[in-house]
């Protein structure tokens, strides 16, 4: 039984700035992630990797094709799911962990990393407690943790980003570039959590562009040029 599986997807961008002028970026993508392994996307840039993460998660809508995310013993089909399905399936089922963090104003970064958790019905003491712990683990100062993570570094900043993306233990995980910036330190922390939640059973896409890391997590890489539509 896989986690995730991805068969027959393709998708066109319309350019409305162009006179609508249509862009297709991918065709034919077929995949699938089984519980317990990490997939690579590999490919030169500009290839669609991030935006195959963007397709599962439900930020672009496919042309064609199934995304189908299995969620307590059922599978959802992303391509075809309303929005409603898809924001309850991203609380219950499915992480997507990017490099950026979208910071809020006013709001600690202890409660931005608990939030998640707290969505998902975890006791706010609880919530807060595992997200102390999280922090501790990306090397974050304790004297932040109060503060509003706009006025950090962008390398706390990621940090931050890594530590509420990381924390919920969702059966399905996407990664976009979550060591990019990071010190050795800090991607050996990535790649722990990674192959815990491989451990257990999280189904995980993942770009790495850095080999020693993607070598470190990546049971297999999926090859996103042979999806490619040529220019």
């Amino acid at each position: 039984m896989h986690a995730l599986a991805l068969s027959g997807v393709a998708k066109t961008f319309t350019m409305h700035l162009q006179g609508g002028l249509k862009l297709p970026v991918l065709r034919d993508v077929n995949f699938a992630v089984a519980p317990g392994q990490c997939a690579g996307l590999t490919g030169p840039s500009g290839t669609g990797k991030s935006s195959i993460l963007k397709l599962i998660y439900g930020n672009y809508r496919c042309d064609e094709g199934h995304i189908l995310v299995h969620q307590g013993g059922k599978a959802v089909d992303i391509a075809a799911a309303p929005p409603r399905q898809i924001l309850s399936v991203r609380q219950n089922a499915l992480g997507y962990v990017t490099q950026f963090l979208r910071a809020v104003p006013r709001v600690s970064a202890l409660d931005i990393v608990a939030e998640p958790l707290v969505m998902k019905g975890v006791a706010r003491d609880d919530a807060t407690a595992r997200a102390a712990a999280m922090l501790r683990r990306f090397n974050v100062p304790e004297r932040l943790w109060s503060l509003p993570p706009a006025t950090f570094s962008g390398g706390e900043q990621q940090r931050i980003n890594l530590a509420r993306g990381l924390l919920p233990e969702h059966p399905v995980l996407l990664l976009d570039e979550p060591t990019a910036s990071l010190d050795a330190n800090n991607r050996a922390v990535v790649v722990d959590i990674v192959r815990e939640r491989k451990r257990a059973g999280a189904a995980i896409v993942a770009i790495v562009h850095d080999d020693e890391v993607r070598e470190a997590i990546a049971d297999n890489n999926v090859d996103v040029t042979q999806f490619a539509v040529a220019a």
